[in-house]
């Protein structure tokens, strides 16, 4: 679980600030990039309570995963299917694209293998 938390800090601190570069000085709507700052909150917000693992906090880790992958898969598949209509803003769209695809795999990824982790035994049933 240690190395699932790590990934999904840096998953989330690289939504964070890929979106702040992507939208800094582009005009673009608050609501366009604020959604990624949310969506990596709550997904660092979850890696830190799951340190101990309750249900209740394995639970809001897969979520916070499937959250990350829900939001991404629109992202990903509108600039891969209609690039015209996308604002990379700062970034070149290939490479948007690219990251973009790489974050939603990750996120499907992290999302598949915090519920199929083992549970510690050691862990509260809460």
């Amino acid at each position: 679980m240690r190395f699932l938390r790590i990934w999904a800090i840096l998953l989330a601190l690289s939504l964070i600030i890929g979106e702040a570069y992507r939208s800094w000085g582009a005009g673009r709507p608050v609501m366009f990039w604020m959604d990624d700052m949310m969506m990596g909150a709550m997904l660092i917000a979850a890696a830190i309570l799951v340190r101990t693992d309750t249900l209740r906090r394995r639970a809001f880790f897969a979520a916070a995963w499937g959250v990350n992958a829900g939001m991404l898969y629109p992202s990903f598949f509108g600039k891969l299917l209609t690039p015209e209509e996308a604002n990379p803003g700062n970034f070149d769209l290939a490479l948007l694209t690219v990251l973009l695809g790489l974050a939603f795999v990750s996120a499907l990824i992290g999302m598949v293998l915090t519920i199929l982790a083992p549970r510690n035994n050691t862990a509260e049933a809460g």
